[in-house]
């Protein structure tokens, strides 16, 4: 095991001393930050354009204190609430899933994180004996929330597309013999983007009894709800309860995500709790909710779909132009994920690339347009005859 590495020295210039300090000059570190994080993240490919005017426009909201202590779906008694604003987000959501507002219950939680957590959570309520299954190339944080709610984990293998393999979940429910299973699907898996088929899965584990599927859909399920190929992805191809990113493809400057289930699955109230026990927590920031009704009603419906298309677009020509640069590109069908041969070090560090291994990946989201993805290409064919050379 490697040792744990040296706390960075902290910066003495943004010590909190015993006096206060001069607003002006904190005021003009504040906005020197923000300038030089404008410029390092447009340094990299996927970066949101379209931050500024979302948080420009409620910048009011700023100077609210918004606390949301009930469920999204009841209302203040003094009659002054922002509920209302989440309900209509999660009624979105819900139609993405392919259920309806009336049959779904969820709420907008502070990060993809904590809506997985809860999703996790309602599952265990559920089937609190069964273990949960869940695929190799799943994101790390469904272990995390594993270690966190003291689940039994099974690692379930992936075919090589990135998709969990159904035999081998048919193998290991068979080998545990329990009742029930809770299966963890991903749309879009990390590294490939890859779907799991969410009816597959739930058939390969239902010697088990009764199967929970919960899908992680954090990286992929708005991709995957307006894509042509209609993966079987959501609450209406199987699945109890479905964890969705509000922040990364629609821009917010703030994480959000959203925990979705079908309404049968929430606990009963508790008679004397005031806060419904229907949540990770109990008191909840209503800002993120804010932003995505208003990042969602500049869209609408048919602007989120057409923007979609844009990336899927993008991610579709890119695998045409690395192809032509000799990288070997891969693309699940419809993702906005294309992972091609990891370049050498001066290309990564140019254009900020994650890599697992030998792969490296981009996602055509935000101002990643065809001359970006031409540029890249341009350097990764110049990294090839560097290395013929």
């Amino acid at each position: 095991m490697s040792p744990r590495p040296a706390p960075n020295p902290p910066d003495e210039g943004l010590a909190i001393g015993y006096q206060p300090s001069e607003p002006a000059a904190d005021t003009g570190h504040l906005h020197q930050l923000v300038h030089s994080l404008g410029q390092d993240e447009r340094q990299f490919l996927g970066f949101p354009d379209h931050l500024g005017t979302v948080a420009g426009e409620l910048a009011p909201l700023l100077g609210m204190f918004i606390d949301h202590r009930l469920d999204p779906y009841a209302r203040d008694a003094a009659g002054i609430c922002t509920q209302p604003y989440e309900e209509a987000v999660l009624a979105y959501f819900a139609a993405l899933a392919g259920v309806s507002a009336a049959d779904a219950h969820g709420y907008v939680a502070s990060s993809p994180q904590e809506a997985l957590l809860h999703g996790l959570a309602m599952a265990h309520r559920r089937l609190p004996t069964a273990s949960v299954y869940v695929s190799e190339q799943a994101n790390f944080h469904v272990t995390r929330a594993c270690e966190l709610l003291g689940l039994n984990q099974v690692s379930v293998r992936s075919l090589p597309d990135g998709t969990m393999d159904p035999e081998d979940l048919r193998l290991q429910t068979r080998i545990r013999r329990e009742a029930g299973a809770v299966v963890v699907a991903t749309c879009g898996t990390p590294l490939r983007g890859a779907i799991d088929d969410v009816a597959e899965l739930r058939a390969a584990a239902a010697q088990s009894g009764t199967v929970h599927v919960h899908v992680d859909a954090t990286a992929g399920g708005l991709a995957a709800a307006h894509s042509n190929q209609a993966p079987a992805w959501s609450l209406a191809h199987g699945a109890r309860s479905i964890t969705l990113s509000g922040h990364s493809l629609l821009g917010l400057p703030v994480p959000a995500g959203i925990s979705l289930m079908w309404r049968t699955q929430i606990p009963a109230t508790v008679p004397g709790i005031t806060v419904p026990d229907r949540m990770v927590v109990g008191s909840r920031g209503g800002l993120p909710a804010l932003l995505l009704w208003t990042r969602l009603r500049s869209l609408g419906r048919a602007g989120v779909a057409a923007m979609v298309s844009r990336c899927q677009d993008v991610a579709a020509y890119a695998v045409d132009r690395f192809e032509q640069a000799g990288a070997k590109p891969e693309r699940f069908p419809g993702s906005l994920t294309v992972t091609f041969e990891r370049p050498p070090a001066w290309v990564v560090d140019k254009w900020g690339l994650r890599y697992v291994g030998d792969l490296a990946q981009i996602v055509t989201t935000g101002p990643f347009t065809r001359a970006a993805v031409d540029e890249l290409a341009a350097d990764l064919d110049a990294a090839r005859w560097e290395a013929i050379a």
